[in-house]
């Protein structure tokens, strides 16, 4: 119940506030813990980045088992607030939204959303801008929303902070490039692992919500996605808003074939984004 109650209070209070910018987010230490690892014993190496998982996902676990240690410690009520306002920093929908939001009344929508994308967004049409804000804000949704909740109602807060950490692993070091697709590999297979129920979660309840049947009908082009989870949330999007999502990208100057999701109308629009931002 008191999991239950922390994880109610902590979307809620995330909903409602946002960051706290009086305080330095905790994800910018486990990004700093990251970065320490990998300056000094960086290798092209996938045992190398075993090591590194393992540093980072004890030293934070450590903090996380000695933090909730404590709270255990304290009134019950007392615990639930301030751990609910902890897990609320691991919450991301209210900055989430906002940046997603922020992408329709840009004077530059291609710069600005190439602050959430890593796709080359300088020559992408509206729509294409509006497909790339929509894509992200599904995907997100899951390892960003739901997966968080997820961890921090079965686990607490070692739970939702261990997640983040891993989340965060992948996002800094889990790329398929020359630097990275050994020493990454690790963390990113990890991390795909930790949101294979989360994702199929987002995508049936972003299903649910939209009323759209059958609620697994998001399955077979979610599944064609080269990420094991990704595709199952845009898919559902697609689906919700009858529009046509994925398609050749554009990475580092060159053109990246990837399937569709959906099987609606081509052309994005600003209503869609709307729409999309709608399903809470």
């Amino acid at each position: 119940m008191s999991n239950l109650l922390i994880t109610l209070f902590a979307y809620i209070i995330d909903r409602i506030f946002g960051e706290f910018a009086f305080i330095k987010h905790p994800i910018i230490f486990i990004g700093e813990l990251i970065e320490f690892f990998e300056r000094k014993f960086y290798k092209d190496s996938v045992l190398r980045g075993v090591w590194l998982v393992v540093f980072v996902v004890g030293m934070v676990g450590f903090f996380a088992i000695a933090l909730q240690l404590y709270l255990d410690t304290l009134y019950t009520p007392v615990a639930i607030i301030i751990s609910s306002f902890i897990a609320s920093m691991f919450v991301a929908h209210h900055m989430l939204r906002d940046s997603v939001a922020s992408i329709l009344s840009a004077e530059d929508k291609n710069a600005a959303v190439a602050m959430l994308v890593s796709r080359d967004t300088k020559d992408l049409s509206e729509s294409e801008v509006y497909k790339a804000a929509i894509e992200s804000y599904a995907e997100n949704l899951s390892d960003g929303v739901v997966a968080p909740l997820f961890y921090l109602l079965f686990f607490s807060l070692p739970g939702i902070i261990l997640y983040k950490a891993i989340n965060t692993l992948d996002s800094m070091v889990g790329y398929r490039n020359e630097k990275y697709e050994k020493f990454g590999k690790a963390a990113a297979k990890l991390d795909d692992l930790l949101n294979f129920i989360p994702s199929r979660l987002t995508a049936v309840l972003i299903m649910f919500v939209a009323k759209q049947k059958p609620l697994l009908a998001f399955y077979e082009d979610g599944k064609k996605h080269q990420s094991p989870n990704a595709g199952h949330p845009i898919s559902a999007m697609a689906l919700a808003l009858g529009v046509k999502l994925g398609g050749d990208t554009p990475y580092f100057g060159m053109m990246q074939k990837k399937p569709h999701f959906g099987n609606g109308r081509e052309d994005i629009r600003k209503d869609d984004v709307l729409k999309a931002l709608q399903i809470l």
